[in-house]
């Protein structure tokens, strides 16, 4: 079994060996898990004093370098940016972080965003902000819309068609933000092109209900995480929710009694839905027999199955969720093709679409009419005769 009183970290981190070892405790790490964090960080300063870097120079530039030597040296484990969050040591603020701190506080205060989706726009519009820094500081005073226009029709096609939708959606609001901030003269969101897109172009990539059943059937219940991945993909599965509500739901929003849940959805909405009974039970199995003691008394419902036992993010349910489909043969299934599958089910047992989208809390008709075009039986019936041939 490691010990983490055995790991020895000599360089320039070797200083912050007993307060790492020690936050590592109180954030509940097992011993076998501490000791490989400090061997990660033994590594890390190592590499640092060969280098000839500094505890104050260790930026994210720097950190990515070391993971590359780590790589290359044959390593296979904690070779990505994420294994090195719990390293105590940071490295020197640029004025593009500095700015989007600000820009996250923003976003979540006066915009209401979510902090998640406040992290997700920051990190779209990073490499915009980051190819505007100059000695000491942001050169934005003199950006024109030439500039905005030149840096999205070279990013967009290197991106999926989402992912540059979201990009230059973050970009308009952090062009905003600029403006009321005082930092642009001009409001340059215009300036942003709109990726194409035609509307209710494509199906809803459902899954049939058989490819459900074995995604559900994948999850060990003998296992603490395989009761917790269950229960996730049952409310999933059975209410339509995205991976974000279930990350979000905590023990409070459960009304055992009514047999009810409260979803908080897109826009801090809060609504209230019907829990079915197998739903219910695999979260009442989790509760007691699989849910960790939480660090520092986290009311969410699903928890990480590994120290510290914070609340899972939506990252972790859709994790979950394409760790099943592998276990079931299915392949990459993301949990937003399990709201489709909710959907395009209520449609086959006859729901209307005004019940299917007071089911899935769409705001507008329009975004559940694209379900319309699931039944593909009944669009059939429909379909009249090619003029001069075969239908």
């Amino acid at each position: 079994m490691g010990d983490p009183s055995r790991v020895r970290v000599t360089g320039p981190l070797s200083g912050f060996t007993v307060g790492f070892a020690t936050e590592l405790a109180r954030l509940g790490y097992k011993p076998n898990a501490a000791a490989d964090q400090l061997r990660l960080m033994a590594h890390l300063s190592r590499w640092l004093d060969a280098e000839q870097y500094d505890v104050a120079e260790l930026t994210p530039l720097v950190a990515e370098a070391f993971l590359a030597a780590r790589r290359a040296a044959g390593y296979v484990m904690w070779l990505s940016p994420r294994a090195l969050v719990p390293v105590p040591a940071q490295g020197p603020v640029t004025p593009a972080e500095a700015l989007l701190g600000r820009y996250q506080r923003y976003l979540v205060t006066e915009r209401g965003l979510a902090p998640s989706t406040a992290r997700d726009y920051a990190g779209l519009v990073r490499p915009f902000l980051a190819q505007r820094e100059v000695a000491g500081g942001l050169n934005l005073e003199q950006l024109i819309a030439a500039e905005v226009t030149g840096f999205v029709l070279d990013r967009c096609p290197r991106m999926g068609r989402g992912s540059a939708k979201l990009m230059v959606t973050a970009l308009r609001s952090l062009l905003g933000f600029l403006h009321v901030s005082g930092m642009t003269s001009e409001p340059l969101g215009a300036a942003v092109p709109a990726v194409a897109r035609w509307r209710l172009a494509g199906l809803p990539k459902a899954l049939e209900p058989g490819q459900v059943a074995a995604l559900l059937a994948s999850c060990d219940q003998h296992t603490p995480a395989g009761r917790r991945d269950f229960a996730m993909l049952t409310l999933l599965a059975r209410l339509g929710l995205r991976a974000g509500e279930v990350a979000a739901l905590t023990l409070d929003d459960i009304g055992w009694r009514a047999g009810e849940i409260t979803v908080r959805g897109k826009g801090s909405r809060a609504e209230r839905l019907p829990l079915p009974a197998d739903a219910g039970q695999a979260i009442t199995g989790y509760l007691r027999d699989g849910r960790p003691e939480p660090f520092e008394g986290a009311r969410q419902v699903f928890l990480r199955a590994r120290a510290p036992h914070r609340a899972l993010t939506s990252a972790g349910v859709t994790a979950a969720v394409c760790s099943a489909g592998h276990r079931a043969g299915i392949g990459q299934v993301f949990a937003h093709r399990l709201r489709h599958s909710a959907a395009t089910g209520m449609l086959a047992a006859g729901a209307p679409l005004t019940e299917i989208g007071q089911v899935l809390r769409h705001r507008r008709l329009m975004s559940t009419a694209i379900y319309a075009k699931a039944n593909v039986g009944v669009l059939r019936a429909l379909a009249r005769p090619w003029p001069g041939g075969a239908a």
